[in-house]
């Protein structure tokens, strides 16, 4: 039976591209690119290439910097605890704004530093759309004392687009600085730095089409950052570790394949979440989460009345097709959907939730055939289910 994946939004597949443009740096171009013999040296080229096809990527200038890191989680610690550093070098209080849907690598370590002294977190709501809103961030913000505003892109559950412009343009004009966790927008929708101008960026190779353990985090001219690795002199001193040269090049490789297809993503992957997403709303007492129009084109997060998420993706999985209950970062927790909650979508269908997640390599037929086995999922789970007395 053919494997259908619908996961895209927790990991995909690697481009066979990327693949074959890394092989060489594993065995034959081996070299520590800070050593000074030829061994090292001829690595350089290629990873001058890969980090220009990053910079191309998220429309970066080539006067700010983009650290090479292992993923979004380092780049995203890295921002908040360079906040705490730098108020507690500073002699001030560190005070954070965050959405109460961030990711679990946003949100576990603000409430962390909130253990720490002299370290006030404030999590916005998001509006009845999912969405954070300007009106409150302004409620919020305080100008002169806020260190940090960390606001995610698009949401990793959800698919919906934060007003990232007016976001970044509020918080510059009130000189604050700006992170923003990109992972889920980075290959799905246009990420401009030259149109947003966020200080903080993080990025994910992974979640494009590239390796796994592999990431970036964007550094606007003139941000300061403190390092979160110490060691040796690479990336300008602001991450210490041998760079992986490597994953560096297939990163660079799957930003530059990701923007070459944005259009393709944007209409025939919108086409095919439209269809799926259509078809589910065809079923009796079933939501999809978020106006389609503010989603990446991709994303579909759906609850059926009735049906457990977590044994609706058992059934699909003995169906061999992928799907997710939400963020797979946090996949083993069975309470009510926290992202739902924030929403305030009713408690009984936060249990409901599950995602659908495409990628640029999902096909027409991927999508008939999972149409068709979510149709008898439903009924059958329902059929059996003590809560539910609708009918299909």
């Amino acid at each position: 039976m053919e494997r259908i994946y619908l996961d895209s939004n927790a990991t995909t597949v690697v481009d066979p591209l990327v693949k074959q443009a890394m092989d060489p740096f594993f065995c034959q171009f081996y070299g520590n690119p800070n050593s000074l013999h030829r061994f090292g040296t001829e690595t350089h080229p290629e990873m001058s290439v890969a980090l220009d096809r990053l910079y191309e990527g998220i429309h970066a200038s080539d006067e700010d910097d983009i650290i090479i890191n292992g993923c979004a989680t380092e780049g995203n610690n890295t921002v908040l605890k360079n906040a705490y550093f730098s108020s507690l070098n500073q002699g001030k209080p560190c005070h954070i704004i965050l959405s109460q849907i961030e990711h679990p690598s946003v949100l576990h370590t603000c409430q962390f530093l909130e253990t720490l002294k002299g370290v006030e977190v404030t999590y916005l709501p998001v509006d009845t759309n999912g969405l954070v809103t300007l009106e409150s961030l302004k409620e919020h913000l305080r100008p002169g004392e806020t260190t940090l505003v960390s606001i995610m892109w698009a949401n990793n559950e959800t698919g919906l687009i934060n007003p990232m412009k007016e976001l970044a343009v509020y918080c510059k004009e009130e000189g604050v600085p700006f992170h923003t966790d990109a992972v889920q927008a980075v290959g799905k929708i246009t990420v401009d730095l030259q149109d947003v101008p966020a200080d903080y960026l993080t990025f994910s190779a992974h979640r494009f089409h590239g390796p796994k353990g592999v990431g970036g985090l964007y550094i606007r001219k003139g941000m300061p950052i403190i390092p979160l690795l110490h060691g040796g002199e690479q990336m300008g001193k602001k991450r210490a570790g041998t760079v992986n040269v490597p994953y560096l090049i297939g990163m660079g490789l799957a930003m530059k394949l990701a923007s070459e297809h944005l259009e393709y993503i944007d209409t025939e992957i919108r086409r095919l979440r439209d269809k799926l997403e259509d078809a589910i709303l065809n079923l009796s007492d079933t939501f999809i989460i978020g106006n389609r129009k503010h989603r990446t084109p991709n994303t579909i997060l759906a609850s059926f009345k009735g049906v457990e998420g977590e044994a609706f993706l058992w059934d699909m999985n003995q169906n061999n097709i992928a799907a997710s209950t939400g963020s797979a970062c946090s996949s083993e927790d069975l309470e009510a959907d926290a992202t739902l909650q924030a929403m305030d979508i009713d408690n009984n269908l936060a249990h409901t939730g599950v995602r659908f997640s495409l990628s640029r390599f999902t096909t027409e037929n991927e999508i008939n055939r999972t149409i068709d086995v979510i149709e008898k999922t439903v009924t059958r789970l329902r059929s059996i289910s003590s809560s539910y007395s609708g009918g299909m």
